[in-house]
């Protein structure tokens, strides 16, 4: 933790909270702003389906690769550089997006928004932890969170609005925009807050002992297991939405905004209720009641989805209450995995989105398409990601420190 960070930051927490939720939807907003657009491009630009999914999986599959990078160069560069290039690539390669004519430029595009994209996510995370102690760590993570959460309600409805009064060249301009804006309030606004005695040295040896100290640590893994995976037991109906709502409950593209707003409802009041439980609830309860709901509703809709044909008014709660117990937990388990490597924070946050990144992108490129064609198949691959989280979780905790932890998160 930054040793003054009172002189860096002097506005209200929220305040920071809202810039850094700004970063860290960047890289979810790129995604859920052109998917309303999917068939369209196609048709434009003369993709196939499978091809145009792979824009999806190349943006993924990037955002993976460089979230290994952002948090270790961080660590040695300061927060705010790599913050600000990660932007300005991002901007240039909106850019391109929007120029492409033809499918290979498209997903070379997406590749680069998606590598750049990935930055604001792991040093807000960073940043958080540099700024405060950990109960008040878990509270503007759960205000990001909560943030973090309207983007991806807003970013299909103003996709979809551009796609059918602009066309999908000006959903890439809108992000163009967005980077913008980002780029500019950051450099203004955002304060370096890696005290200088905590840098890392920047040389291959140091990197690639802090890469392994981290990759053989089965704790850190397991934690990053306990909190990306189960996130895809949601992902992955964001990830098949045309077919899940078009094909299988029969809303138009209009109505798309239902789902995404009950689901983003759900992230909102559990990271608030999240925030409302720091320094009151022990970590490991707090997990715990969030597994706990995820586990019941994923039974329940596996359930209902092999008994009843599905349809829309009872189809989507479902997601939504699951959506509410993961958000409750997330912002608990990024804290423990955060502080497992307290001097190098920015490359823990780099491999935890890492692992989180690489789970989304298989599921993007392989598992989404295998699946999306029926309700039931999507519903037992939700409660099989939800389950990975589970045992990953009921392994890992045995071998926490937790009551050290609690004390710190308790007070």
């Amino acid at each position: 933790m930054n040793p003054d960070p009172k002189t860096l930051w002097q506005a209200p927490k929220w305040a920071l909270a809202v810039l850094l939720a700004c970063l860290g939807t960047l890289g979810p907003f790129s995604i859920d702003t052109y998917l309303p657009a999917f068939t369209g491009i196609a048709l434009a630009i003369g993709a196939s389906p499978v091809e145009m999914q792979q824009t999806l999986s190349a943006y993924l599959f990037g955002f993976a690769v460089m979230n290994l990078f952002h948090g270790a160069l961080s660590d040695s560069f300061g927060r705010r550089p790599v913050v600000l290039g990660g932007l300005a690539v991002f901007t240039l390669a909106s850019i391109g997006c929007a120029l492409s004519q033809h499918i290979g430029a498209l997903v070379l595009f997406r590749a680069l928004q998606g590598m750049s994209a990935g930055a604001g996510i792991v040093i807000s995370r960073a940043v958080i932890r540099d700024m405060f102690p950990p109960a008040d760590a878990q509270r503007v993570m759960s205000q990001v969170t909560i943030y973090f959460g309207v983007a991806p309600a807003v970013a299909p409805m103003v996709g979809g609005f551009l796609f059918v009064h602009a066309g999908w060249h000006t959903i890439f301009w809108f992000l163009t925009g967005v980077g913008i804006v980002l780029l500019v309030a950051n450099w203004k606004l955002l304060p370096e807050t890696l005290h200088v005695t905590h840098r890392q040295p920047f040389n291959v040896a140091n990197l690639l002992r802090g890469y392994w100290t981290l990759g053989s640590n089965p704790r850190f893994l397991t934690l990053a297991l306990a909190s990306g995976i189960p996130f895809n037991g949601m992902f992955l109906y964001v990830l098949s939405a045309p077919v899940f709502l078009g094909e299988h409950l029969g809303l138009e593209p209009g109505q798309f905004f239902w789902f995404f707003l009950l689901s983003i409802a759900g992230i909102m009041s559990g990271a608030f209720l999240s925030g409302r439980m720091a320094g009151k609830v022990k970590p490991s309860r707090q997990i715990r009641y969030g597994f706990v709901i995820m586990g019941g509703v994923s039974i329940a809709n596996f359930a209902l989805n092999l008994l009843f044909v599905p349809e829309a008014w009872w189809a989507l709660l479902p997601i939504a209450i699951y959506s509410f117990g993961w958000a409750m937990m997330v912002p608990v388990v990024t804290l423990l995995v955060l502080d497992l490597m307290p001097e190098r924070r920015g490359m823990a946050s780099s491999f935890q989105a890492c692992v989180g990144s690489a789970a989304n992108g298989l599921v993007a490129g392989v598992i989404a398409p295998l699946v999306m064609h029926s309700t039931v198949a999507l519903a037992a691959t939700s409660l099989a990601m939800m389950s990975v989280g589970v045992f990953a979780w009921l392994w890992v905790k045995p071998r926490l420190i937790l009551p050290a932890i609690e004390r710190q998160l308790t007070t």
